[in-house]
């Protein structure tokens, strides 16, 4: 079975930079690239992999590449270029969230030069990301992904392969929708609170202890009403995200009301310079329902 022990990384942002270090961590990190250099040129620094200046250098060096990057047209071209520059059997794995169009058209062009492909979105944030404990969707053949198993084990806890080449993304698009919902909720339930006047910190204890518990409820509740929203995961990327979900949905004929009232107010939070906090700043617009 090929083992991968020269991997590249491509997209150090918030999620990807600790991801790469995890994989430094393993002792399979080669190389990394980011748009902007000095982000490269800063992980180099603190570990000593290769920080290259452009994505064919970094094939060069690579059995294997990851990538995390922003958007789907970007998947394209860091898959073009990796397509004309890594050797065959070479293997990619992107943790970007795109839409599954956009991950079997990646697997159709890497597939032209025999280089394999996983589609494996992440979930759990920042703080996953650093701690190596993401949950990982993963699309793709099942002896690639069975090949894979170093790479995706450095990064999360809960490696799941979904189906084929899409099933990933597909999964990730169904996670994000009910982050949506949960932030939802526990916004609006917590500005409720407030409102009654009720000890806010017990409310999170003892409602988060019953049925209407949650990660989002015990992980963010106290910053929220604290009025802080740390950064997690940005509103910027889940409109992003959800706006594939929104395609999606509507390439079936289907509208889904969540999914279009979490855009809209999110598109306040971008209008009002809101966008680069956490998702939990949509108690901002909750607490303004009560007048607060």
């Amino acid at each position: 079975m090929t083992t991968y022990s020269k991997l590249g990384f491509i997209g150090l942002g918030a999620m990807g930079y600790p991801m790469a270090l995890n994989l430094h961590k393993a002792g399979l990190l080669a190389a990394a690239y980011n748009r902007t250099h000095s982000k490269a040129e800063a992980l180099a620094k603190e570990i000593g992999c290769l920080a290259v200046k452009d994505i064919a250098e970094l094939a060069k060096h690579c059995d294997a590449v990851a990538t995390c990057v922003s958007a789907d047209q970007d998947v394209l071209d860091v898959v073009d270029q990796l397509a004309t520059n890594l050797k065959p059997d070479a293997l990619v794995v992107d943790c970007s969230t795109v839409s599954t169009a956009t991950a079997r058209t990646a697997a159709q062009r890497l597939a032209k030069n025999k280089i394999d492909f996983l589609d494996c979105p992440v979930s759990g944030g920042t703080e996953g990301a650093k701690q190596g404990t993401l949950a990982i969707m993963c699309g793709g053949d099942e002896k690639v992904f069975a090949r894979a198993q170093p790479i995706l084990s450095a990064l999360g806890q809960r490696i799941v392969l979904m189906g084929p080449v899409g099933a990933g993304q597909a999964t990730k698009a169904v996670n994000q929708i009910a982050v949506a919902g949960i932030a939802q909720a526990v916004s609006e339930a917590l500005a409720f609170a407030e409102a009654e006047g009720l000890p806010l910190d017990k409310v999170i204890e003892v409602v988060g202890s019953g049925a209407a518990g949650s990660w989002f409820m015990s992980h963010r509740g106290p910053s929220m009403v604290a009025g802080r929203y740390p950064l997690g995961f940005k509103v910027a990327l889940h409109e992003k995200d959800l706006k594939i979900v929104q395609r999606m949905a509507a390439a079936r004929g289907v509208q889904l009301p969540l999914v279009e009232m979490t855009l809209l107010h999110y598109r306040h939070l971008l209008e009002t310079s809101h966008g680069e906090e956490d998702i939990s700043s949509l108690h901002r617009l909750k607490r303004r329902l009560f007048g607060r």
